[in-house]
């Protein structure tokens, strides 16, 4: 894929295929809570991962964000996956990869047209970093903080007869 051999450390040379009878045994090792049987499901099913990535590697994401999105699919094929299903894992598993990649991209999508206030859209002449709130920013008081004085400055006055005498107040 793309002239890569290594994605997220993993030597895609090297991965181990599974036939089906060991597919099998493992998933029904993997239901009875074996995890090192989880693992070896995993592991052999990564190529599969790599190429329902092959459809997407045109979007412009890297390609191991996209890998570790596919191999959560992956893991979640793993965990629901049943015989009675009617498929292969290989099939389900395939199209649960396809539907994780699918939401990453949506999930995304959403937050594409987000801007934060603080990041950087520049540098001033002295080659300071500038921010969209300093452009943004008003000089004008916050009006939480002008409430929040005038209630305290009530508070105070409320306090001056009973804390101070008669001559105290006039003073």
């Amino acid at each position: 894929m793309l002239g890569k051999v290594e994605i997220c450390g993993v030597n895609t040379t090297k991965l181990p295929t599974l036939t089906a009878a060991e597919t099998d045994a493992l998933l029904h090792r993997a239901k009875n809570g074996d995890a090192a049987a989880r693992e070896k499901l995993v592991e052999g099913n990564l190529r599969l991962v790599l190429s329902v990535l092959q459809r997407f590697h045109h979007r412009g994401e890297n390609v191991d964000d996209l890998f570790q999105v596919g191999c959560i699919g992956l893991i979640k094929a793993i965990s629901t996956y049943k015989e009675d299903y009617g498929s292969r894992l290989a099939t389900y598993a395939a199209r649960c990869i396809d539907n994780e990649l699918l939401m990453h991209f949506r999930s995304k999508k959403k937050t594409a047209r987000e801007v934060s206030l603080y990041e950087p859209i520049g540098t001033d002449k002295e080659g300071n970093q500038i921010h969209l709130l300093d452009i943004v920013e008003s000089d004008e008081p916050d009006v939480v903080e002008t409430i929040e004085t005038d209630r305290r400055t009530r508070e105070v006055l409320a306090l001056v007869p009973k804390l101070l005498s008669g001559r105290e107040r006039y003073i």
